[in-house]
């Protein structure tokens, strides 16, 4: 089968679609990818794509600017382009934005896993893990699965472990990155470890003054090359870095394309880094890393997808924060996590080749690893693992894998450690109130369809549970699930029931979890 793998997004999600590939490739299928003009060289990173296709956003948005026809005319050729040369018997898009979700539309009909349309224009996934991975991207901090696994359940894959590997650098590359590497002249003693010091917002940005502490300390301990990587924008973050750590340092900010970049990783012996494209290029690669998950950012969806990798976030009750409110704490997050406690566990994985179990001053910190199913994890390595949300998020892992493959509930292999009594109590009441509603919706939707003046009564109570589940720090990625099905298009009294009931299937298994 000849399949168009559709990515619309950044650097980081389009690296992280690679296992999805890889799985459908290893299927036999032919695998091509569309992509952003601008991501045209990270595409090319990607293994077992047989063809890359630019989207030309630039010359699509001066278009628009210009005449919308000329607009139409530029996505309407590519389209073409796709069409002719691919030839897709499927398209897999992994992107929900809804000109995405048109083109999958356009190049394929019906034939789409992931986001697409149906034939009468109203939004429509493939299966519920594509309706899930929007749903919890305004969420983001209950969402309890790496978005790589999230991707390959969407596209229709994702049985068993994943396999996360890049394409190795070409031999241009591989030479250039050499070249760069020829004046520090590092020996083959010394620790080469990168910085990546910028972040999509300064808000999720460990402070320079953070990264150059733990390197002159690491140097201090243990000698090291300093490889500071980055975009041409964060070079002032660099002479930053060079200003306060006197050690050997290779500065690359600006200096690299995506090939080179991804050359320069591989030679790294270690990447220390904040939540960033860079992470993810270092995990396709095998390169181990350090990461600091700052304001929204945290590591159960957006870690590394490379066991044996560490996760630092602030150990503040206020993180991970919201995408919807501005911080009221000044971002104390960024001067939450100690420098020292990072450059010891960095010292104690050169020595042990792991990093170690303790105490870490102001972080939780997370060792990334694959659970029984196959699927990326985290294991807590300073004794978080009894927190709330780490229990809260535990217990989702189990249910909500169940209720999005839609497979019977079961219980899970051994007990899950419990919520604290006073978060238990609260959830099961709301978990009692959700599956009494749940079974008048079920009851009110048969009414409805035989007595109009019913639809009202049903639409209220409809509304008053996303409600519920909308207030919840709990339970609002499924209150984001019901509301985004209800906007499809309007399914048979029979099928509207099977959803309803799946809902309640899922509101009991949460409960019964609670009851222990």
């Amino acid at each position: 089968m000849n399949i168009v793998l559709q990515n619309l997004t950044r650097f980081g999600d389009l690296l992280q679609s690679q296992p999805a590939v890889s799985e459908l490739a290893a299927a036999g299928n032919v695998v091509s990818l569309a992509c952003l003009e601008n991501f045209a060289g990270a595409a090319g990173l990607l293994a077992d794509v047989s063809e890359v296709f630019p989207l030309p956003g630039a010359k699509f948005l001066a278009s628009l600017d210009l005449d919308w026809k000329l607009a139409l005319a530029t996505v309407a050729d590519f389209a073409d382009t796709v069409a002719t040369r691919a030839r897709p018997d499927c398209v897999v898009n992994l992107t929900a934005a809804l000109p995405a979700r048109l083109m999958a539309r356009r190049l394929c009909g019906e034939a789409v896993r992931g986001f697409t349309l149906d034939p009468f224009g109203y939004r429509h996934e493939s299966n519920l893990w594509a309706a899930f991975l929007e749903a919890s991207s305004t969420r983001r901090e209950l969402c309890p699965f790496n978005i790589v696994d999230v991707f390959r359940k969407a596209a229709g894959v994702g049985q068993g472990p994943g396999r996360f590997a890049l394409r190795r650098p070409d031999a241009a590359a591989a030479e250039e990155a050499a070249a760069l590497f020829a004046g520090a002249g590092p020996g083959d003693e010394v620790l080469v470890v990168g910085f990546q010091l910028g972040a999509s917002a300064s808000a999720r940005q460990w402070p320079v003054e953070r990264f150059a502490r733990l390197a002159a300390r690491l140097h201090e301990k243990r000698g090291i090359l300093a490889v500071v990587v980055g975009a041409a924008s964060e070079k002032p973050l660099a002479a930053r870095f060079r200003e306060i750590f006197d050690g050997p340092c290779l500065d690359l900010s600006g200096a690299t394309s995506l090939p080179t970049l991804a050359a320069v990783v591989a030679r790294l012996g270690l990447l220390v880094t904040n939540d960033t494209g860079t992470l993810h290029l270092a995990a396709g690669l095998g390169v181990p890393s350090v990461t600091l998950f700052l304001a929204t950012a945290q590591p159960f969806d957006t870690g590394p997808y490379l066991e044996g990798c560490l996760c630092l976030e602030p150990d503040m009750p206020c993180h991970p924060c919201s995408f919807r409110q501005a911080c009221p704490r000044g971002h104390a997050c960024l001067d939450a996590i100690d420098p020292e406690a990072v450059a010891e566990a960095v010292l104690a994985w050169v020595r042990d080749g792991r990093f170690p179990a303790g105490v870490y001053p102001g972080a939780r910190a997370w060792l990334s690893a694959r659970d029984a199913e196959g699927f990326m994890d985290l294991v807590s390595l300073s004794g978080h693992e009894t927190t709330p949300r780490a229990v809260w998020l535990r217990c989702q892992r189990h249910v909500l894998r169940q209720f999005l493959d839609d497979v019977p509930p079961v219980p899970p292999a051994r007990p899950l450690l419990p919520l604290p009594e006073v978060e238990r109590q609260e959830l099961s009441r709301l978990l009692a109130q959700s599956i009494d509603l749940l079974r008048l919706v079920e009851g009110q939707a048969g009414l409805a369809m035989r007595n109009p003046a019913m639809k009202k009564r049903f639409l209220a109570s409809y509304n008053r549970l996303a409600g519920l589940w909308s207030a919840s720090p709990y339970l609002a990625t499924l209150a984001q699930l019901w509301q985004r099905q209800a906007q499809e298009e309007a399914v048979d009294i029979d099928g509207l029931v099977a959803r309803i009931r799946r809902y309640g299937a899922c509101a009991a298994a949460f409960a019964a979890i609670l009851r222990g």
